[in-house]
C-alpha cells in the first residue's frame, strides 16, 4: 500500500510497486484526464506534475515516489477549467481531437511557471509533447495568450479594433 498526494488529497493506493504512475492515477484512483499515448515517455499524453516538475507518468514506477511527493493531474489544475492555460486553450480552440491536450496543458503550465513570458523558441524547446493533429501553432498561441501576450498569432486578429 502506498500513500500518494494527488491533487492535494492523500490517497491510499494498493498496487504492485512497479506499476506506472499513469495506471495508478487512471485505474486505481479513477482520474482519467491523464492519457495513455505511447508508454515510452515520448508523446507526453501522460504528463503530470510531480513536485512542480512536468513528468511523463507512464515511466514513473509507483515505488520511485517518496512520501510527501505532490502529484498534480489535469483535474488538479482547477475545479472548473478556470486555470489561465485552460482558458487560453478554449479561447484559441487549441484542441482538434483533444487526446493529447491534457498533457500539452500540463507542459504549458510548467513552462509558464519557469518562464512567465516565453518566446517562440522557449515554447518550441519546452513543448515536446506530440500532437497527431498538428495543432502546434495553436498550442504556441495558447501559451502566449496564457502568458498575457495576446499580440502573437491569431490572438492579435481577435483584439478589439482601436482605430
Amino acid at each position: 500500500m502506498a500513500k500518494l498526494n494527488i491533487n492535494g488529497k492523500v490517497r491510499d493506493v494498493q498496487a504492485e510497486p512497479d506499476t506506472p504512475l499513469l495506471w495508478v492515477i487512471r485505474e486505481h484512483v479513477g482520474l482519467t484526464g491523464t492519457k495513455y499515448g505511447c508508454g515510452v515517455a515520448q508523446c507526453g499524453a501522460c504528463s503530470v506534475h510531480i513536485n512542480g516538475e512536468v513528468t511523463r507518468s507512464c515511466q514513473v514506477p509507483l515505488n520511485s515516489l517518496k512520501a510527501g511527493d505532490k502529484i498534480v493531474t489535469i483535474e488538479g489544475l482547477s475545479a472548473n477549467s478556470s486555470h489561465p492555460v485552460q482558458k487560453a486553450w478554449a479561447t484559441v480552440d487549441v484542441p482538434q481531437c483533444g487526446y493529447c491536450q491534457s498533457g500539452q496543458i500540463m507542459a504549458a503550465v510548467s513552462l509558464l511557471k519557469k518562464k512567465p513570458k516565453p518566446t517562440d523558441a522557449d515554447i518550441d524547446e519546452a513543448m515536446t509533447n506530440i500532437c497527431r493533429c498538428g495543432t502546434y501553432q495553436r498550442i504556441r498561441e495558447g501559451v502566449h495568450l496564457a502568458a498575457g501576450n495576446p499580440t502573437t498569432g491569431r490572438a492579435a486578429d481577435r483584439a478589439p479594433n482601436r482605430t
